[in-house]
């Protein structure tokens, strides 16, 4: 990682990672564990990583880790010795034990902090999540291998802007995550729609660690219900190919098929379609049954793609002309 910016007290250390203020002096002064800069009134000021860190360091030493051996350690070492920590006990635990971990990338030291901090409140499972790639932004998360296949992606930018909305939307079509969250905290409306239309989570920071934990415990239910679509196994659904205006045509425009087909297929495609953006939006909205409007909305975008294919098996018959919605990438090129 690049170096990073040092602009939080000790006490938003402390917030971040669940360790003391006092426990956190003892680390840095006995063990040398941080490096703080000082700001112009002399205060320590530490940073994202810093917090990260700290979290990962409380969670090793909570499991019988010396502090002495940790002290030292980047962040990255660190979670994988964490990770060690957690498939051993696993493998020794009985057949009743909990299932494996909710794999997660995530997009932003800070992020991946306040997850490994073990706050969101993912009381819904007893799935852990399990934080497999910590990138400090996208640029670095592009030239990730993702070589763990972690199944949620959790991105965390300050402003959504077009550069960083195609890169967000390469970054998804080049792995197959089943869950992608974007968190930021200004954003162009645009830029946020692009992201929803591809299927990606899109939430206006703050948001509660319990919210974010039913977003990526929504993932579960995704694994649970996967029969229901083969597009969901294999990643995130996809994006509306056609727009209202385009499946209006359709419904309207004369054919050679003796049945209505050509224009139910249209209106289906369009009522599914507003179905699963209104259970999107129920999903932002509840946090109690954010699993059901997940699955909801998986199964109203899978079957809008399939419905989608048999439109343009009707359009090819009727020659009429399909014009898809452009990718957000294409949109901005």
């Amino acid at each position: 990682m690049s170096q990073a910016i040092a602009n939080h007290r000790i006490g938003a250390i402390s917030a971040l990672s669940g360790v003391p203020v006092s426990t956190l002096r003892v680390w840095e002064v006995r063990h040398g564990a941080f490096t703080p800069a000082k700001s112009e009134g002399r205060h320590r000021l530490y940073s994202d990583e810093d917090a990260l860190r700290a979290s990962l360091i409380r969670q090793l030493t909570d499991s019988g880790h010396s502090i002495s051996t940790l002290a030292k350690l980047p962040a990255t070492q660190l979670n994988e010795l964490l990770h060690q920590q957690r498939n051993t006990g696993q493998r020794s635990r009985p057949a009743a034990a909990p299932q494996s971990a909710i794999t997660v990338a995530v997009v932003g030291v800070g992020m991946a902090a306040r997850m490994a901090s073990g706050q969101l409140g993912l009381g819904l499972s007893d799935k852990p999540i399990q934080i497999t790639e910590i990138l400090e932004d996208l640029d670095e998360a592009a030239k990730a291998p993702m070589s763990s296949r972690p199944q949620v992606l959790v991105v965390r930018v300050n402003s959504l802007h077009v550069l960083a909305g195609n890169d967000i939307q390469r970054l998804v079509h080049a792995h197959p995550f089943q869950q992608a969250i974007v968190l930021y905290n200004f954003g162009q409306e645009p830029v946020i729609a692009g992201l929803k239309m591809a299927g990606i989570k899109v939430r206006r920071e703050p948001i509660s660690n319990a919210e974010l934990g039913e977003l990526i415990n929504s993932v579960l239910w995704l694994d649970h219900t996967a029969e229901a679509s083969d597009v969901q196994r294999s990643g995130l659904v996809p994006p509306r190919k056609y727009s209202d205006a385009t499946l209006q045509q359709v419904a309207n425009s004369p054919n050679q098929v003796l049945c209505e087909c050509p224009r139910h297929v249209a209106e289906l495609i369009s009522q599914l379609a507003s179905f699963e953006q209104y259970s999107q939006e129920c999903l932002n909205k509840s946090a109690e049954d954010a699993h059901l409007h997940a699955y909801l909305s998986s199964v109203s975008g899978s079957a809008r793609a399939l419905f989608e294919k048999a439109l343009e098996m009707v359009a090819q018959h009727e020659n009429i002309t399909l014009p898809q919605i452009p990718s957000w990438g294409a949109q901005s090129s």
